[in-house]
């Protein structure tokens, strides 16, 4: 069994209007240091089974499938041992 950790984000020229939306509000709030907010998920899941390949592949997929948008977004992930 993995425990699997994927982090999606959004292309770097790709516009990121939650990120402008909250880097907004940073400067009401008076964080005027604040720049170039991006806005990512966190996505944690397990994987039952116990060949790490199947489990790579499984993730791969998923995600290609399912997580992420393949135009907008790139992802990266990790298996641990559970």
């Amino acid at each position: 069994m993995f425990k699997a950790t994927v982090i999606i984000k959004r292309r770097p020229k790709i516009l990121d209007p939650q990120g402008k939306a909250v880097e907004q509000g940073a400067k009401l709030l008076g964080f005027n240091n604040v720049s170039h907010t991006r806005i990512g998920k966190y996505i944690e899941f397990t994987v039952n089974t116990s060949d790490k390949s199947a489990a790579e592949k499984e993730v791969k997929e998923y995600c290609d499938k399912l997580l992420a948008n393949p135009i907008m977004e790139d992802y990266e992930y990790k298996l641990e041992k559970a």
